[in-house]
């Protein structure tokens, strides 16, 4: 898979000042024979040289092949090859060519919005969604269902009875462009009914349920399965605006709180897929007692709030932009999430040297402000002997992060190799 998904162990972490300026590309796999870091010239390696440029490309907008000649170390006439195939394909997009002081006008390239297609399906423990991106990430349809609970049944009736209308809304001639369906959802559902106020037998069928498989055959499409919340993070790495930082730790508010792990400018994901599983991880509750992390930094933990104070939490779940909380009640779950996080964000500093730990998720973009203002206060209070605290940061994707990620998957797997690549010095 794309490095963006990378498993094994990541390399020492570099500081910023210390990165390689050239596009410097570090392949999941052993590169064949004859290829390093850089590009290679061999007619072989000629799909690897593609999603090098297009790495690129995603991340330099608007870039001449002569800087990206420079970035990668491919040779002039290996470029122009390249180039003019992506452009055929439809991949690549020429745009007004720029006049300087020598020579022939630069003609800047850039990735077609229109050249590939991908489907994100998110399964989250009160909600499906189901969305259609471009190839650059753009969401160009949407669909979303609500549920007290998930079952197979269920999530396979929503793709079955939405996947038509969503594709449907791209012209018939782009509909061959869709590459895949990336499925992001959480590992080991059915061990989660008495937390999620389901029916044990309910949830039961996901046990045996290969739902990879199942929606491959329902849509005749590749299926990538990752767990939610690290497609999430996947998201922020290969959809994200703004300079991303090297070595972060991610936080996602969904139902539960979900996390995921950057090294080196690799999604980390673990053996089994779920690293960076934060949900479980050990901190102070409102009376010092122990609790797990979802117990006081979570959007369910708002809703058993706000329960309690005789208000109805259903809006949590029906949008993320408008939510009519009690002052009082959010100001509470603000300051106990955020004391959570401030732990949890402690003891991961303890064991990796993290650069900034971002937080995003399903609310609203005002709301997850004072979430991090409040995290990063809480993080200053506490005893940071021997530790440098990082950023404390909000993501750049939001609400849709999960399956934005999900559809991310796919789009790395055929199309890059480094989301992370970039001209450096080079441009």
């Amino acid at each position: 898979m794309a490095d963006c998904y990378h498993r094994s162990r990541a390399p020492h972490p570099a500081k910023r000042e210390d990165r390689v300026a050239k596009a410097e590309i570090l392949p999941e796999r052993a590169p064949p024979e004859g290829v390093g870091l850089r590009g290679s010239n061999q007619s072989a390696m000629r799909a690897h040289n593609e999603r090098l440029v297009l790495s690129l490309l995603r991340r330099n907008s608007g870039v001449a092949k002569s800087d990206i000649a420079r970035a990668t170390g491919l040779s002039a006439q290996t470029v122009s090859v390249i180039m003019r195939a992506l452009e055929e394909e439809g991949l690549i997009q020429r745009g007004t060519p720029q006049r300087g002081r020598i020579g022939q006008p630069s003609v800047p390239m850039s990735l077609a919005a229109d050249g590939a297609f991908f489907l994100g399906l998110k399964i989250g423990r009160r909600s499906a969604d189901l969305l259609l991106t471009d190839f650059l990430g753009r969401i160009r349809g949407k669909r979303r269902q609500v549920y007290p609970y998930p079952t197979p049944d269920a999530v396979l009736a929503f793709v079955e009875r939405e996947q038509e209308g969503l594709l449907a809304e791209l012209p018939a001639p782009l509909r061959s462009r869709v590459g895949g369906l990336g499925l992001a959802m959480p590992f080991q559902l059915w061990e989660w009914s008495r937390h999620i106020d389901a029916p044990p037998e309910m949830m039961e069928p996901w046990r045996n349920t290969d739902m990879q498989a199942a929606l491959a055959a329902l849509t005749g499409l590749p299926v990538h399965l990752q767990n939610d919340a690290t497609a999430a993070c996947g998201a922020e790495l290969v959809f994200g605006t703004g300079e991303k930082p090297r070595d972060f730790l991610y936080f996602y508010f969904g139902y539960f709180i979900g996390g995921g792990l950057v090294l080196n400018g690799r999604l980390f994901t673990g053996r089994g897929g779920n690293a960076a599983g934060v949900a479980t991880m050990p901190v102070p509750g409102p009376d010092g007692r122990m609790v797990r992390l979802l117990e006081v930094a979570s959007t369910s933990s708002l809703a058993r709030a706000m329960e309690t104070a005789g208000q109805s939490s259903d809006q949590l779940w029906t949008s993320p932009d408008h939510w009519d909380v009690d002052p009082a009640v959010l100001s509470r779950w603000i300051g106990g999430a955020a004391a959570g996080l401030a732990s949890a964000t402690l003891s991961a500093c303890a064991l990796l040297e993290l650069e900034a730990v971002l937080v995003d998720g399903w609310m609203p973009a005002r709301i997850r402000a004072e979430v991090v203002s409040h995290t990063e206060t809480a993080l200053r209070g506490m005893d940071l002997s021997g530790i440098t605290p990082p950023q404390i940061q909000a993501g750049t994707v939001g609400p849709d992060a999960r399956a934005l990620g999900a559809a991310a998957a796919p789009l790395a797997q055929r199309y890059l190799v480094d989301p992370e690549a970039t001209l450096g010095d080079a441009a």
